[in-house]
């Protein structure tokens, strides 16, 4: 009701947005840009969190709007309506064996040490949840908050990377291949 009625007298405010780093770096970059064209009177303010954290900044309205992954919906309190649907990619340096198979398993996953996000980002629990249906145990070499550090472990060769697919752009992850897992998770 606040943003309507803000919106409504005038082009000019500030809007908060509470996201994940995933969606504030390859999701909200275009619609942002977008909304300040229009009405460029309008101050945005991307507040970065866990999903959790950007559950409870809406609740706490720090934020007006969300954007986030599965935490979300587990709020009685909270509206909640989906933007898009999104998959998992595999990322490996260029010159592992992975780079080369088309549709990786779980098995061939699980037999490398991973790089991946913390259990409260970024759809873990599917991870998770795979690797326990097929009642795999991977090592997890390091978890990480965000796909830009996730990615730059994996291009250090600690792992090969579990991330988000939209957060794989081949033109600036130089040195890296991305391979579909929608199919796995």
């Amino acid at each position: 009701k606040r943003i309507g009625d803000e919106f409504s007298k005038q082009d000019a405010g500030t809007l908060s947005i509470a996201t994940t780093h995933t969606q504030a770096r390859y999701v909200l970059p275009g619609p942002v840009a977008a909304l300040r064209r229009r009405y460029p009177k309008v101050q945005v303010v991307l507040h970065q969190g866990t999903p959790d954290q950007v559950a409870k900044m809406l609740l706490a309205e720090t934020a007006e709007i969300g954007l986030a992954t599965e935490a979300l919906s587990g709020y009685e309190d909270l509206i909640t309506l989906p933007c898009y649907e999104w998959q998992h990619a595999i990322v490996v340096p260029r010159e592992h064996p992975l780079a080369a198979v088309e549709r990786p398993t779980l098995e061939q996953i699980a037999a490398e040490p991973l790089v991946t996000y913390h259990p409260t980002v970024t759809g873990r629990s599917r991870i998770d949840a795979a690797f326990a249906r097929a009642r795999l145990h991977p090592q997890v070499a390091l978890e990480a908050l965000d796909s830009d550090v996730i990615k730059t472990y994996v291009k250090l060769g600690l792992g090969i990377g579990i991330i988000a697919s939209m957060a794989f752009e081949a033109e600036r992850d130089i040195g890296l291949q991305a391979r579909d897992a929608g199919h796995l998770f």
